[in-house]
């Protein structure tokens, strides 16, 4: 991650506009804010992938029966044994990717006890056999800090790639020992996000742009099937009422 800069802290007032950018709240009221994590615009790609990954092997076995006589049977076996486990590989992990985060990540801030909710997916992406699973947590609102980063890189035909986002870091209460960090958005409404929730937190609804209509995380497009795959939103029972209601 490459750090760019803290953000406000989590009781000074943000310099930045307030603002979720294109994806707008789940929900806001006077109790609580919930902000979608939905990274939902490669996933449904992932299921084509696992497709092709699926389809070329066959295309290599072709080229190699094709050249049968120019090949030497131990040839033909070391690329046997090369390609049908990679290809199982790919398979694989492109439809795990695809369709086992869950339909949406979202973060709630309750006001009224200045808390935070975070319904985290943790997964490891080198190891699609390993055990991948949400795990909610809740902190003070006086832990959260917040961090800036952007990443340049190239593809392998040479394009430059830029990606940039925001990330939450939870500190020990009174000490800067980081305990916990996730992120708050990539490559979506950046630090005006951040500002957008402090702001909330500070100062309350009244103070924010009027919001959108209430939006379902599990309400999903009909075509893209991996997120129609994907496991539905389920708050831990004692979490989502505490999360939701005031003292």
């Amino acid at each position: 991650m490459g750090w760019q800069e803290d953000l406000s802290g989590p009781e000074v007032p943000p310099s930045a506009q307030p603002s979720l950018g294109e994806n707008g709240a789940n929900y806001l009221d006077d109790v609580y804010l919930e902000v979608s994590r939905q990274t939902t615009r490669a996933r449904g790609l992932l299921i084509w992938l696992a497709i092709i990954s699926a389809i070329s092997p066959l295309y290599v076995g072709s080229y190699i029966i094709s050249g049968w006589i120019n090949l030497s049977l131990a040839n033909v076996l070391a690329a046997c044994v090369v390609i049908i486990p990679l290809a199982a590989w790919m398979i694989f992990y492109f439809v795990r990717m695809g369709i086992s985060p869950p339909r949406d990540e979202p973060i709630r801030f309750n006001r009224p006890r200045q808390r935070l909710y975070a319904y985290n997916f943790k997964y490891r992406w080198w190891n699609p056999f390993g055990r991948w699973r949400v795990v909610p947590v809740a902190y003070n609102w006086s832990q959260v800090r917040a961090e800036r980063w952007k990443q340049r890189g190239t593809t392998a035909q040479g394009a430059l790639i830029i990606k940039w986002g925001v990330v939450l870091s939870i500190v020990e209460p009174g000490t800067n020992k980081v305990i916990d960090r996730f992120p708050l958005s990539t490559m979506g409404a950046d630090e005006f996000a951040w500002a957008y929730i402090c702001t909330y937190m500070q100062q309350g609804p009244s103070a924010l742009p009027p919001p959108g209509p209430p939006h379902d995380h599990n309400n999903v497009p009909w075509y893209n099937l991996a997120l129609r795959l994907a496991p539905k939103v389920k708050w831990p029972a004692e979490m989502d009422w505490e999360s939701r209601t005031a003292p």
